[in-house]
């Protein structure tokens, strides 16, 4: 923290008619002094439109707050402040505000199903703010790691939120390549030979303007070419041409994705459900996401199912052929009248049950009265574990006659 930068010489010049000159200043001194933050900081201050007399009023009043203390010592208070005002700005901004921001709720599941541990890759091609990151950093914390145990690499396309996410990473100290600036995913991979351990995504949902018809031969297209006016399975099959030999995925796709057949989708997933790709289906219940109200899936995928790897390094139990659906679409509380979370105890039964089944966990897999499974169904030559109250019927989508 270089000294011209420091939060005292600003307070002590609120009043200065500089004092926007003397903040962007404070911004270049620390990106030259960090250059994990380099181009990420405004610096705008000083332009002539900003009424200098509030900015300082700014500076004093928070000045005055009181953050932290004794009682929050060792914890990561600054980090917690910036995810508060990340929330509620993207709250706000209603639907623009779901380009850079997923729930913390939605995040904790994914990770806590991937349960990424030290010594990895983390990937995130779609990343916004950087949150996933975050999570995956706290669960290594969590469970006897500590920052920098993992590998964090990232893009993100929107200028503005890929300044968020490095701001995001380095306020809690997180090294993580986003690229030297924001770029398309599709049309500028930032890491093309990545081959990462764990990848979690939330990409845009339906997409229809990501530039497909100028992609129709691209390599990543392992499955069948994606359609030009939606992107979803453009984004599924970017996420497994990254995925290394025992990697595992997590992401988030709008409900449609499970049974569209519009423009060649549907023998995309059939084929990367042959190829005994899918994991897990996770049914979520709708008001999640701040930029829609409608109920989306997560989806799982494992490079390896015979023999994969999963919390900590246990060698999973033999997963070929099989899907685990969960039905989760009853679970959460509402935090307010438009808006869903999913509790702790909500994230454990998932996160719980998934484990238990892979095998990595000390509970048996069975019957709970959230997840109630019968035996294992054989369909169409895939078999599936599924739940009473998410499937009435075998999904169309897994019938691969």
């Amino acid at each position: 923290m270089p000294q011209d930068a420091r939060w005292e010489g600003l307070r002590d010049k609120a009043t200065d008619p500089a004092i926007g000159k003397l903040v962007d200043n404070a911004m270049l001194a620390l990106e030259r002094e960090n250059p994990i933050l380099g181009g990420a900081l405004p610096k705008e201050y000083g332009r002539p439109s900003l009424d200098k007399v509030r900015l300082g009023q700014l500076i004093t009043d928070l000045s005055n707050l009181q953050v932290g203390g004794r009682t929050a010592e060792g914890r990561d208070v600054l980090g917690q402040v910036y995810e508060y005002f990340l929330e509620r700005f993207a709250s706000a901004e209603g639907k623009l505000g779901g380009e850079f921001y997923t729930p913390a709720s939605v995040v904790k599941v994914l990770v806590g199903m991937l349960a990424p541990y030290r010594g990895k890759r983390v990937y995130d091609p779609c990343c916004g703010s950087g949150g996933m990151f975050v999570q995956s950093e706290r669960f290594v914390k969590e469970h006897a790691g500590k920052i920098g145990d993992i590998s964090v690499y990232g893009q993100e396309s929107n200028p503005t939120t890929w300044r968020l996410a490095r701001m995001n990473l380095a306020i809690r100290g997180i090294d993580a390549d986003l690229g030297d600036a924001n770029a398309d995913t599709f049309h500028n991979d930032l890491h093309p030979d990545l081959k990462a351990d764990y990848i979690l995504a939330n990409p845009p949902f339906n997409i229809s303007n990501w530039g497909g018809d100028r992609l129709r031969e691209d390599k990543r297209w392992q499955f069948g070419t994606p359609p030009v006016g939606n992107a979803n399975f453009a984004w599924v099959q970017h996420i497994i041409c990254k995925l290394a030999l025992n990697g595992v995925a997590g992401f988030v796709l709008a409900n449609g994705s499970l049974s569209t057949n519009t423009s060649g989708a549907g023998q995309i997933r059939q084929a990367i459900v042959e190829a005994d790709l899918v994991d897990c289906i996770v049914s979520l219940p709708g008001q999640l996401f701040l930029s829609t109200q409608i109920p989306v899936s997560l989806w799982f995928l494992a490079r390896n199912k015979e023999n994969g790897f999963g919390q900590e390094g246990k060698t999973l139990r033999d997963r070929r052929g099989k899907i685990l659906f969960l039905d989760a679409r009853n679970l959460g509380e509402m935090e307010d009248r438009t808006h869903r979370i999913l509790t702790d105890e909500d994230i454990f039964k998932i996160t719980g049950t998934y484990h238990a089944w892979r095998g990595d966990a000390e509970a048996v897999y069975g019957d709970v009265p959230v997840f109630a499974s019968p035996p294992l169904l054989t369909t169409c030559g895939r078999e599936i574990t599924y739940s009473r109250q998410a499937v009435t019927r075998v999904p169309p989508w897994l019938c691969l006659t």
